[in-house]
């Protein structure tokens, strides 16, 4: 919404530094992420007790590694931290890419019988970041969760990044990974992801596999009608250099400092207003591991310095492509100190058939009040699946 430019990027690094991948802000880079995504056998299975994906239906046949085998969703515990990440789907990526070119970390929890659940982190975080929603969800969906390309334990190539990208990336996990219809769930960046990625699906002969989208005070920015014409003059490549140079020296610096955990923490705790109760060692610790990665400065740099100006595909498009035929649901935090409420309010305006459920937190509302957004998702949920 407005509140993405690159001093925002900046003020979200700590939430941004694990995974090195961008903001709120977000611009046009790859045009044309393709639909060739293979899976390949998961490291780490996620059970229930329930019927879940076993080493039988894996589709090279072999059996699983133990990391969420024991996991008992009825228990009231919060997701475990793995380290090591949970399953691996390897994605081509762009259009004409190599075929399992890149390693996607993701995880799925739940009855493989029921409906399910797509749930798409925020700028810095991780599908660890539902550690508090996957559980309780997936009572009664099948929810799947997964780290975007350039975040969290997922790889992090030192290419261009774009919106476009993410919404790819989305559309093949559900199209070859949970191949049945889908609601979608994305929190900041990953809440722009759902909204882009649910406007485009059906698209290019795809299946429509996208039921309903859940923004959680998502990302983007809306059409501002009074903005001033873009010029056309050809930029200055001396001063253009120059500001290359600036940029990635600051951001690198940004990047070095944000890393370290009483910073991650600090910021953590600015962006939980209400309460930061949930900001704990596991949180920080899922943050600071992938900022280890050899190409996470330079991600990180990559993305803040393309993408501060926003992306170039605006929310109001975005909903009038949709037309008012998907259900739409805004669980927002009304406390948010980045994205404000009045990027609801507008939102609302465009599609008046959304509905919204404000939640006494901040930018992050499903882990500083999981209890009231796992109710919204599940009522929305059931009211779209007809349950």
């Amino acid at each position: 919404m407005k509140t993405t430019p690159a001093s925002i990027a900046v003020a979200c690094s700590a939430l941004a530094l694990a995974s090195s991948s961008s903001c709120q802000a977000f611009a046009p880079a790859f045009t044309s992420a393709s639909s060739t995504a293979v899976r390949t056998t998961p490291l780490h299975a996620a059970t229930t007790g329930e019927s879940t994906t076993t080493s039988s239906d894996s589709p090279s046949g072999t059996s699983p590694l133990n990391s969420l085998d024991s996991f008992d969703v009825h228990a009231g515990e919060r997701l475990p931290w793995y380290e090591g990440g949970y399953s691996t789907w390897k994605w081509s990526g762009r259009k004409g890419g190599e075929k399992g070119h890149y390693s996607i970390n993701y995880l799925e929890l739940g009855d493989k019988s029921k409906p399910s659940l797509l749930l798409i982190h925020g700028f810095g975080a991780s599908a660890y970041h539902f550690r508090h929603n996957i559980p309780e969800l997936a009572k009664d969906y099948h929810v799947y969760a997964f780290d975007l390309l350039g975040f969290g334990l997922s790889d992090k190539p030192l290419e261009d990044y774009s919106a476009e990208v993410w919404r790819d990336q989305a559309l093949d996990f559900i199209d070859e990974v949970i191949g049945k219809p889908t609601i979608v769930a994305g929190n900041s960046l990953g809440g722009f992801t759902s909204l882009y990625a649910t406007a485009h699906s059906g698209d290019d002969g795809r299946e429509d596999l996208i039921k309903g989208c859940v923004l959680l005070n998502a990302a983007g920015r809306f059409r501002d009608p009074d903005a001033p014409a873009e010029s056309s003059a050809e930029p200055n490549a001396v001063i253009e250099t120059i500001k290359e140079w600036i940029q990635r020296a600051v951001i690198r610096a940004s990047f070095i400092y944000t890393k370290q955990p009483a910073r991650i923490e600090q910021v953590l705790r600015q962006v939980y207003p209400v309460s930061d109760a949930n900001v704990d060692a596991e949180l920080v610790e899922s943050i600071r591991v992938p900022s280890l990665d050899p190409n996470a400065a330079e991600v990180f740099y990559r993305v803040i310095a393309k993408n501060g100006s926003g992306p170039s595909v605006y929310v109001d498009d975005l909903l009038a492509k949709l037309g008012g035929g998907k259900p739409i649901l805004l669980a927002w935090g009304e406390s948010d100190p980045w994205i404000r409420p009045q990027a609801a309010d507008k939102i609302q305006a465009l599609y008046p058939q959304s509905r919204r459920v404000s939640i006494d937190a901040g930018h992050c509302p499903h882990d500083e009040d999981p209890n009231a957004v796992n109710k919204a998702i599940l009522d929305f949920a059931n009211e779209v699946h007809g349950l």
